[in-house]
């Protein structure tokens, strides 16, 4: 019984199905590039009545392809954000005039920035002076007087 199900090529359509479902309760994972394989295998297996290790090559070369394809895609066609620096924190500071929390001399010292403190380099400066963000060098901000 087992073995009949598996032979069946409908099981295909019916992972394309979950895996499309996958794609919509967990979008941006490419699940969708992959229901898009399994569909297509599926219908080869309909039409051609292939075995079905030939089945797992043909659904494994089709999803390296449609991957490949979905990425070169999302690449030319990028999705906008209505936030482009969501999830970057020290782009979306740049401007921001903060605090020295403690004084900048020879080029290092650290402002406060909400309720944190940060490592940053500038002009020697006191602490209490305000200074505005106009980069980063990975976590050290760069600022200038404000």
């Amino acid at each position: 019984m087992v073995e009949h199900l598996i032979q069946n090529p409908w099981w295909w359509l019916g992972l394309a199905v979950l895996l499309g479902i996958g794609e919509i309760v967990t979008p941006g994972v490419f699940l969708i590039w992959i229901a898009l394989a399994a569909a297509i295998t599926g219908g080869i297996a309909m039409l051609t009545g292939l075995p079905l290790a030939l089945q797992f090559v043909i659904f494994a070369a089709l999803c390296l392809g449609s991957v490949w394809v979905g990425r070169r895609w999302y690449v030319e066609h990028p999705v906008e954000s209505q936030d482009p620096l969501l999830n970057d924190r020290i782009a979306r500071m740049i401007g921001e005039v903060v605090i020295v929390a403690e004084p900048i001399t020879h080029g290092r010292g650290r402002v406060r920035v909400g309720d944190s403190i940060w490592d940053c380099s500038g002009a020697d400066t006191q602490a209490g002076v305000a200074v505005r963000i106009t980069g980063a060098q990975g976590a050290i901000l760069l600022v200038e007087p404000a």
